[in-house]
């Protein structure tokens, strides 16, 4: 069955390539602002529903559709893509050395556009930070990629992966937990 990824982001993508599927790729293009949530923990879901229900009706062939959606949750701060340059500053320097973990909440959608059958599930893993040399929060804020994901960061990064350890999967860490995206086709499908 196609498979239609419905997200821009470059890690998602290349979790899904890594992993051997084929797919096409659309974008909701969603206000993501205009969707809020006192529970940040239950965000990422509604944003994850909301960009499936944009692109359904651009579907005309059955599918799988996968939407997904993530947020960092820090010290009971919600942390999405920085504003500003300064906003990004301030959340390396505040996940360095911290007791707290940078936490990482998916929220996953797969639905069946053939049958509508369709799965929401959450996945949550943790990046604990050791003390980042001020050198490297630098090097990286300096090449402008930290405008593209949650938090600020990526693990993929050179000046930041010495420095992080995650409890959960990569995949997750990088906004699509291949784990339960498997699990959520299986199920729309059978």
């Amino acid at each position: 069955m196609k498979i239609i990824l419905g997200s821009q982001s470059e890690n998602r993508k290349q979790v899904l390539e890594q992993a051997g599927y084929a797919f096409d790729v659309m974008v909701s293009n969603i206000d993501e602002k205009a969707i809020r949530h006192e529970d940040f923990y239950e965000l990422p879901l509604r944003l994850a529903k909301a960009k499936a229900e944009a692109l359904l009706p651009k579907i005309k062939e059955p599918a799988l559709l996968i939407t997904a959606d993530q947020v960092i949750v820090w010290n009971g701060e919600l942390r999405e893509k920085p504003r500003d340059f300064e906003e990004a500053r301030r959340y390396l320097e505040t996940f360095s050395g911290s007791m707290y973990p940078a936490e990482c909440v998916n929220g996953i959608f797969v639905v069946n556009t053939g049958t509508g059958k369709f799965r929401l599930e959450r996945e949550i893993s943790k990046v604990f930070f050791s003390k980042i040399p001020q050198d490297s929060i630098e090097a990286f804020l300096k090449e402008g990629t930290m405008y593209k994901y949650a938090g600020g960061f990526t693990p993929q990064s050179p000046f930041i992966h010495p420095y992080l350890r995650c409890e959960g999967t990569l995949e997750s860490v990088l906004g699509l937990p291949l784990d339960v995206v498997k699990r959520c086709m299986e199920e729309v499908v059978s």
